[in-house]
């Protein structure tokens, strides 16, 4: 027995150390080529790309299409499994690589076709594009057939990584697509809940247009949130949701006039918050192409050849969601008598079934979309109602390739805002400065045009008197040019009012706290530096909850006689207004405001919908403070005997937080606890041991939702930015995980470090360290 013990163990051995050569040997063999010469069919002139000590790198070349597909080459060499991914999640193609953990979000996916949608766009592309995404895809599979090894990912996941296509770089855009908007008119089915529960006025109530904190460039107001007289009796809540707020949006951007900067030049900040993972979303890069004056340094993303935002010596520009409505629910009406009929004004019309192919590892499926004239059947609504869904994603425009190039190398803000009215991107606000001093702001991409309705709520078009009408033309979206006082700030809230509100739509905007503090400090001083602009990018002071410190202290003070309610008085009187980790009073209210959002959202709702995380969103704010300020009796949340039960119970979800999560110490309920930054690799908490390779130190980061500097676990800043086009070289740079996806990289995680520190880093890569020419 002895014997066969012996003999079994070094077999195991055995195995282990062949298991261990051959990760070693998919991770060593899979670094990134740093240096040498590669001979490359298909390049006009050779091109030259020089990496600094982080790995970012500078690409000369003798025209653009070169620079794209060195573009790709290096992207295919750095983050391949990355960019697998994205187009993955567009296409609904997660669950052949990852299996059944990804098949709900692959049947989401799947109704929107985005694969054949890539094709058409493809197909339909001027000549010049699509000469761009041939050259791109071509460094692509250059760069991927020039690594040793498949990236270790593929080796862990049993896979083999599959050649990229010219569709692919469309895919990846619309992946930005899902991750900044919503596959599901997710509001609009929130709003029909509501309505069956409580009627139009518990819609309107839970769901207003306008919040007490909203903070507009052109100063416009629009009404507060209106208290309903009454309820329609409601059935009490089948369950009480546990967690009320998701993930909130929490990109920046703004600008100051070239009069109010230190280089005379406009100055431009940009801090686009997203997922942050191993590696980071971005890849940053410089591109030289000096035969068409092209000098642009910024992020690119893994998956498409354009600069997406940057400075190129004439302009700088920057993003953040504008959550402008970019989709309608469409009721789809049955015909009485004909069985898989529906309205539309042009008559009955059959629904169409499309099958697509769909496969969980190498088990392939048939998968059946039900498709109408004006999008696919994405969901039943609270009554009952078949949804059909109109989203500016599936139309042909939805993805542009020649703007993105264009913007990259445009001169003037003037020129910046024509080429974002015909942009083909996930519709965003654009900020953008030039070197003569000149800022503007205006959306980027397609915006509906609407007739007949407001799209706040499911309707019916198949009468025709509802519906879109194309788009708008440039002349018709909203524009702010050099505003007198030479600031414009966007924080995904709303930006205008009015008649350009109207045209705009809400798709759920932020409530304005963000953008009020970069209001206020913007207008605290009248001179900026890059350095300045880092400090309001930090910035953790929340006036969002600010008012939640009033009102909590006022109904603790009141109740004083409980010692654990009256021990939360001292430190949330003490409370700074910033959400630093060692706060105590911050974390305390913050978990008050949440328990009641909660509480109040769960009871009025009746428990959590099949198609979304939550009912919330960000404009419940000013719900809530309507509702605590007036605590009329006849809106009391189901199931609350009044409204003072209502805080009680809020209060008691807070001390008994404290009592479970850091055993009745106050001193111990720290915001630090609950902020870890939180960055993981994407298979770290599945395969055991791999996020010591891959993974950062953890440590808990200051902000939240609702500040500057929003930051949640797994949640952030996704780049930062400050600089002023022309004096690139006194610009700021920060981005979380590093440029390689590979953890053997000599540059690993490499500027990680200054993203949670906040310390300033250059915008501009530094010293060469690596050079590696290709040549024809």
């Amino acid at each position: 027995m002895r014997r066969v013990a012996l003999i079994v163990a070094a077999v195991v051995a055995v195995l282990l150390a062949v298991a261990a050569g051959l990760f070693a040997w998919h991770l060593y063999g899979a670094r990134p080529r740093l240096e040498g010469e590669v001979r490359v069919a298909g390049l006009s002139a050779p091109v030259t790309i020089v990496r600094d000590a982080a790995g970012v790198p500078t690409i000369t070349a003798a025209t653009r299409a070169d620079a794209g597909f060195a573009l790709g080459y290096l992207h295919a060499q750095e983050r391949f499994f990355e960019m697998d991914g994205l187009r993955r999640a567009a296409a609904g193609e997660l669950s052949a690589l990852f299996g059944p953990a990804t098949a709900a979000a692959d049947r989401r996916v799947l109704l929107h076709r985005f694969r054949s949608r890539a094709r058409a766009i493809v197909a339909a592309a001027t000549p010049g594009e699509r000469a761009m995404l041939a050259r791109y895809a071509a460094g692509v599979n250059w760069g991927l057939d020039d690594l040793a090894a498949t990236p270790f990912e593929y080796l862990l996941l049993r896979a083999t990584p599959v050649r990229w296509r010219p569709e692919d770089t469309v895919l990846a855009v619309f992946a930005m697509y899902i991750d900044l908007q919503s596959t599901v008119p997710r509001i609009e089915l929130f709003r029909a809940t509501a309505e069956r529960r409580g009627g139009r006025g518990l819609a309107d109530l839970l769901y207003p247009s306008a919040t007490p904190l909203d903070t507009p460039i052109d100063g416009s107001t629009l009404p507060p949130v209106a208290l309903p007289a009454r309820l329609v009796p409601q059935r009490a809540p089948a369950a009480i949701p546990a967690a009320a707020e998701a993930a909130v949006p929490g990109s920046n951007n703004w600008a100051v006039a070239g009069r109010l900067s230190t280089s005379g030049g406009a100055l431009v900040a940009n801090d686009m918050h997203l997922a942050i993972r191993v590696p980071g979303i971005w890849y940053r890069a410089r591109i030289r192409v000096p035969a068409a004056g092209l000098d642009v340094t910024g992020v690119t993303l893994p998956g498409n050849p354009t600069m997406v935002a940057g400075s190129n010596g004439r302009i700088a520009w920057g993003f953040t969601n504008s959550y402008i409505d970019t989709s309608d629910a469409v009721v789809v009406e049955p015909v009485a008598g004909r069985p898989g009929y529906y309205r539309t004004p042009q008559g009955p019309r059959p629904i169409q079934r499309v099958a697509q192919s769909w496969c969980v590892h190498a088990d392939c499926r048939r998968f059946t979309i039900d498709e109408t004239i004006w999008g696919p059947i994405v969901a039943h609504d609270a009554f009952g109602r078949r949804i059909a869904m109109r989203w500016t994603a599936h139309d042909p425009g939805a993805v542009r390739l020649a703007p993105a190039f264009a913007l990259e190398a445009a001169g003037s803000v003037a020129e910046a805002l024509q080429i974002a009215h015909r942009s083909g991107i996930p519709q965003q606000n654009l900020v953008v400065g030039d070197r003569s001093g000149a800022i503007g702001w205006t959306i980027a991409g397609q915006v509906p045009r609407r007739f007949g309705f407001d799209g706040r709520d499911a309707t019916s078009w198949a009468d025709g008197r509802r519906g879109w009408r194309g788009h708008l033309d440039a002349g018709e979206v909203p524009t702010i040019v050099n505003p007198p006082a030479g600031r414009l700030w966007t924080a995904n809230a709303r930006v205008v009012g009015g008649a350009e509100y109207a045209r705009l739509g809400d798709g759920g905007y932020d409530t304005g706290s963000r953008a009020g503090r970069i209001r206020e400090r913007l207008f605290a001083a009248d001179r900026f530096g890059p350095r300045d602009f880092l400090a309001i990018q930090l910035d953790t002071t929340s006036l969002r909850n600010r008012w939640w410190q009033r009102l909590m202290l006022g109904e603790l003070r009141a109740r004083a006689s409980d010692p654990r309610l009256a021990a939360m008085i001292a430190p949330i009187a003490a409370w700074d207004g910033r959400a630093e980790t060692a706060s105590v009073g911050y974390r305390l209210i913050a978990r008050f405001r949440r328990a009641a959002l909660g509480d109040a959202y769960g009871r009025y709702m009746g428990g959590k919908p099949p198609f979304a995380a939550d009912y919330t969103i960000p404009a419940a704010e000013g719900t809530l403070r309507a509702l605590l300020t007036a605590r009329p009796a006849a809106l009391v949340p189901p199931g609350r005997r009044d409204w003072a039960g209502f805080v009680d119970a809020a209060l008691r979800n807070v001390a008994e937080a404290v009592t479970a999560d850091a055993g009745g110490d106050l001193d111990a309920f720290t915001w630090g606890v609950v902020s870890p930054a939180d960055v993981h690799h994407p298979l770290a908490r599945s395969v055991p041991g791999l996020g010591w390779l891959t993974d950062p130190a953890d440590q808990a980061m200051p902000g939240d939702s609702g500040v500057v500097r929003a930051q949640g676990p797994g949640f952030g800043a996704s780049e930062r930015f400050a600089v002023s086009p022309g004096h690139e070289a006194e610009g700021l740079f920060h981005m979380p995980s590093g440029q390689s996806g590979n953890p053997v990289s000599p540059y690993y995680l490499s500027g990680h470090r200054d993203w949670v520190e906040g310390r300033a880093a250059p915008f501009l890569p530094a010293a060469g360290r690596w050079t590696l020419r290709m040549v024809p």
